[in-house]
């Protein structure tokens, strides 16, 4: 039974780091709630009270929607939000304005200052934050930031504060809406670093593909390049041998015959080292390529002397294993362990990333490797098991050939 963490466990890496700044900054909006919003409720009380509550609350339900619509557009997936950005602003700028207001123009009071207060500073800072997660421009943040903390001094001077008291509240709202700011900065570079780097190596791993129908492509036209020029110019002469009558033509159309067969030859044994795969090669190649992905691989047990229609299944095991590993969990560890027993040589690819795999995929999935193992006798098991995916594959040791 998968457990209560399977849905964080079952994503990616980048989706990890996309749902983990989702909901950084969607609990900031909690916190906006909680920090001005209902504390202001609890001292003010009446329609003031209430009025200023529900501010709070629009203007988080503004930055809920800007997280959301910033980090899509991080995505890729929708264009940058600006009119939504500028409402948002907006709101900030009025939402401060209105609380600087009560502060100044309300009842009286140390409590009402100190609500009106708190939903000054909460609205400015966390609005400036969110509006940064839709910038591209450090420019555009830095004027963002600046031009916040300068209009809060200068609304402050404009209500008769003196000029020590509006320098010391702009920069606290400098240093605070700026902090959030490099936040949010910060946020949207990794989660775009993060993408970049899986879409990397998606991009590596198909590249090492097509280099690999390159090489087979190459090995063909060496193997029959050579020997169908030959056949050409062969088939060519016994025409015009024929032609004239020349006993030499059959000779030539003899030699002809003899070329074709040995290209069929060839290419058969081009094809059958293209589909074979050697146990140590694969081992030693995923262990390369899973270090290369940050994922801790270790390899144990003999390989040396077993059969090579064995090392050959097992050596596909192992590529698949590996290929599941990188794409479809999230392992950060992976074991693989040769051992003989009972005239079997098992093999058990284990990882603590949970593959989203289904054990009937076809193609070359496991479904796949079932097939080829079963052509020596052999068997397949896959499935998760408290947090660890399992794959163990046991074929004998003398095969038939």
């Amino acid at each position: 039974m998968r457990g209560p963490d399977s849905w964080w466990r079952g994503k990616s890496t980048p989706a990890k780091v996309e749902t983990y700044t989702r909901g950084s900054f969607h609990f900031f909006v909690v916190t906006e709630i909680a920090v001005a919003g209902l504390p202001t409720l609890a001292e003010i009380g009446g329609a003031l009270g209430v009025t200023l509550l529900l501010l709070v609350c629009a203007h988080a339900a503004v930055c809920a929607l800007t997280v959301s619509r910033s980090v899509d557009w991080v995505r890729g997936r929708r264009e940058q939000p600006v009119r939504l950005l500028v409402t948002l602003g907006a709101l900030t700028a009025a939402v401060c304005a209105t609380a600087l207001a009560v502060s100044e123009y309300g009842p009286g009071g140390e409590s009402v200052d100190s609500a009106a207060g708190s939903v000054f500073g909460v609205v400015m800072i966390f609005g400036v934050g969110n509006i940064a997660l839709g910038l591209r421009e450090r420019r555009h943040v830095y004027a963002v930031v600046t031009g916040f903390a300068a209009g809060t001094a200068l609304l402050l001077l404009a209500t008769g504060e003196s000029v020590l008291m509006a320098l010391v509240v702009g920069l606290i709202v400098l240093g605070g809406s700026g902090f959030l700011a490099f936040t949010a900065v910060f946020s949207v570079w990794l989660l775009r670093a993060v993408y970049e780097l899986d879409e990397a190596r998606e991009t590596r791993a198909r590249l090492a593909v097509a280099e690999e129908r390159l090489r087979f492509g190459r090995d063909l036209h060496d193997v029959l390049g050579r020997n169908l020029a030959v056949i050409a110019l062969k088939s060519e002469l016994a025409v015009q041998l024929a032609r004239r009558g020349r006993p030499e033509a059959e000779e030539q159309m003899i030699e002809v015959q003899r070329i074709a067969q040995e290209s069929q030859r060839e290419v058969r044994e081009v094809v059958r080292g293209y589909r074979e795969a050697d146990l140590g090669a694969e081992l030693a190649g995923a262990q390369g390529v899973l270090a290369a992905a940050g994922i801790s691989c270790e390899v144990s047990g003999p390989v040396a002397g077993l059969p090579d229609e064995v090392q050959s299944a097992l050596g596909w095991v192992v590529r698949e294993a590996t290929t599941n590993v990188l794409r479809h969990g999230n392992a950060e560890r992976c074991t693989v362990t040769v051992r003989q027993r009972a005239g079997r040589v098992i093999l058990t690819v284990e990882n603590d990333g949970v593959s989203d795999v289904p054990a009937d995929s076809g193609g070359s999935g496991l479904a796949g490797l079932r097939e080829r193992l079963a052509a020596v006798a052999g068997t397949l098991e896959a499935g998760a098991e408290e947090g660890v995916f399992r794959v163990v594959a046991e074929v004998p040791v003398a095969v038939a050939v």
